[in-house]
């Protein structure tokens, strides 16, 4: 090789690996799939970023934007990862969708066994796939959603009988079994705008502005972040406009000091029960965020993926804007998909202070 040769190939390397995307292939990132693709010159072939292949030379190696341009190129997909196909991930999500619509349309909660044969996987590995990617069980999933139409019966329907069996329970004595847990306080109640529920809350200040923290029976069911204290009481009474509504005494002064050390500390957690209310999405979708770990963030795309429904980026966003509990289900680490902070109910700089707390901590 002459010298002239000999620099364009050092100039091409050190080219490649100066380039983000290169550090990307080297750690294989199952998260930058379909986002790009490189081709290596001796092989003729391009790959997806997390191919298990051999690392090649990068002198050799080209990015691409797209399969198109890959292959426009000359180069032909991986047969080791495939990279023309459907990500592994996707495939998934797919079977995940497909076995979340037969729960919804079920009458009666499919047996495990019984769900995974209709996707052809053993049951073991599609009940580790199924939480994987919606963050619950097919079980947990199947109450959410049950849970979520009885809220929306209980609305609607005449009286809670009706609403009962409109919400596809066959008994009603299997229905109050779980009615607690599912309403979180007796279906009357819950009718009557949660009347005869009591709701303790009191108002305090952290860092980023005034704070209310409410806790029924079950948990904490209310963090409200904002600028006017009078305003988050008038939320929480939205909320429950026929609970009782009563002040914190010592003890729950002591409740809101550890939620007021969340906000300031965000990746200490809050190791307290919650009452989280929400409908079977939202559910789902929340239980994702509670996965995403302290000092990261991911997208609205990121989690309708996670939750087995990719195309439902604007139904996550939603879910995310619905969240009552600030930080303890932690909606501010969720960013659009070319980084930027979108809308937060609680303001897009109490946002960024949160994310970058979390970053300057890990």
């Amino acid at each position: 090789m002459n010298t002239l040769a000999k620099e364009r190939s050092i100039s091409a390397a050190a080219a490649t690996e100066q380039s983000p995307r290169w550090a990307r292939v080297l750690a294989r990132d199952r998260s930058m799939d379909g986002q790009f693709y490189y081709s290596v010159a001796t092989t003729g072939i391009y790959c997806r970023p997390s191919c298990p292949s051999r690392t090649a030379n990068p002198k050799n190696v080209s990015f691409h934007e797209s399969v198109a341009d890959a292959e426009a190129a000359g180069f032909r997909a991986c047969k080791r990862c495939k990279p023309d196909q459907p990500s592994a991930e996707l495939q998934n999500a797919a079977i995940v969708a497909r076995v979340c619509r037969l729960i919804e349309q079920a009458e009666e909660i499919p047996p495990l066994n019984e769900l995974a044969k209709t996707v052809g996987l053993s049951p073991g590995y599609f009940h580790r796939m199924f939480k994987s990617i919606t963050g619950v069980t097919p079980k947990g999933y199947a109450a959410a959603h049950r849970a979520g139409k009885v809220r929306d019966e209980l609305k609607r329907s005449d009286t809670v009988t009706s609403a009962i069996y409109d919400a596809g329970f066959n008994s009603s004595g299997r229905f109050y079994e779980n009615s607690d847990e599912m309403l979180g306080m007796t279906p009357t109640d819950y009718r009557a705008g949660g009347a005869n529920a009591e709701i303790r809350f009191a108002v305090g200040e952290c860092s980023l502005g005034s704070i209310l923290v409410a806790k029924s029976e079950k948990g904490v069911c209310a963090i409200l972040l904002g600028d006017d204290p009078d305003m988050l009481v008038r939320d929480l009474q939205d909320r429950f406009p026929r609970a009782r509504l009563t002040g914190g005494n010592a003890e729950f002064e002591n409740l809101v000091a550890r939620v007021v050390g969340l906000i300031e500390a965000p990746r200490l957690g809050l190791d307290l029960p919650l009452d989280v209310r929400g409908t079977a999405f939202q559910q789902r979708v929340w239980a994702a965020l509670r996965e995403i770990p302290a000092g990261t963030t991911a997208t609205y795309a990121d989690i309708a993926r996670k939750i087995g429904a990719p195309t439902s980026v604007r139904a996550v966003a939603g879910a995310c804007a619905a969240n009552a509990l600030a930080v303890a289900i932690p909606c501010h680490r969720v960013v659009k998909s070319d980084g930027a902070l979108s809308g937060y109910r609680w303001g897009v700089e109490r946002k960024r202070a949160l994310i970058d707390r979390e970053a300057a901590a890990a």
